[in-house]
């Protein structure tokens, strides 16, 4: 088996594909889709966004200090990458999209309606880095659709058909292969393996 030395560059996938949803006051919202996003920290519940200068959405964050992440599921695939590759200078992607605007509970930018979990977000920081400046956010409010909860209570997320973004490519997340902490589980004689446990009963 060989191996090939590549120039440093972004190879960390899959990406979480998420929409980004954000407006100034008595403007139209705008979305723009973005890859480099994730997880910073649990208390404060917090996560980052990196937008390119260039891009409509940047001023529209930077000035209002709040956004909207909406996680992307299958059937908005299409949407996300129209929002990802048009402008919001030059069109309306809630409408051309036929996407709703749902009202957030702590900020004034709206979620997109038919996204699972939208995430309201208030910014604390912005690094500038180079191609790209960060946007390191609080978590104020998460919205769910209750369609995906359970008679106890449960969310279950992943019967969404959450999308991924991978080098230049999107997916629909498939088949499960285990979960938290179950490789340090006690094997039990008629316990259920998972797809890929290197362990024997």
């Amino acid at each position: 088996m060989g191996k090939q030395y590549w120039k440093p560059g972004n190879m960390l996938y899959p990406l979480p594909a998420v929409m980004v949803s954000c407006q100034r006051p008595e403007e139209k919202p705008n979305i723009i889709t973005v890859a480099w996003s994730g997880t910073i920290n649990t208390n404060l519940p917090m996560l980052y966004i990196s937008v390119r200068k260039s891009r409509y959405s940047y001023d529209i964050i930077r000035e209002t200090g709040e956004f909207v992440v909406n996680l992307v599921t299958k059937k908005l695939v299409f949407a996300a990458d129209y929002c990802g590759v048009r402008s919001g200078r030059d069109v309306d992607k809630f409408g051309q999209m036929k996407l709703t605007p749902l009202p957030s509970q702590t900020i004034k930018a709206p979620g997109i309606l038919q996204s699972p979990v939208n995430i309201e977000c208030k910014v604390k920081e912005i690094l500038s880095l180079g191609s790209h400046d960060m946007f390191l956010s609080e978590v104020t409010s998460v919205t769910v659709d209750d369609k995906y909860i359970d008679k106890n209570g449960k969310f279950h997320l992943n019967r969404s058909g959450l999308a991924v973004y991978s080098h230049g490519e999107y997916f629909e997340l498939g088949e499960r292969l285990g979960k938290f902490g179950y490789s340090v589980e006690k094997p039990a004689g008629k316990r259920k393996k998972h797809k890929g446990d290197v362990y024997e009963n």
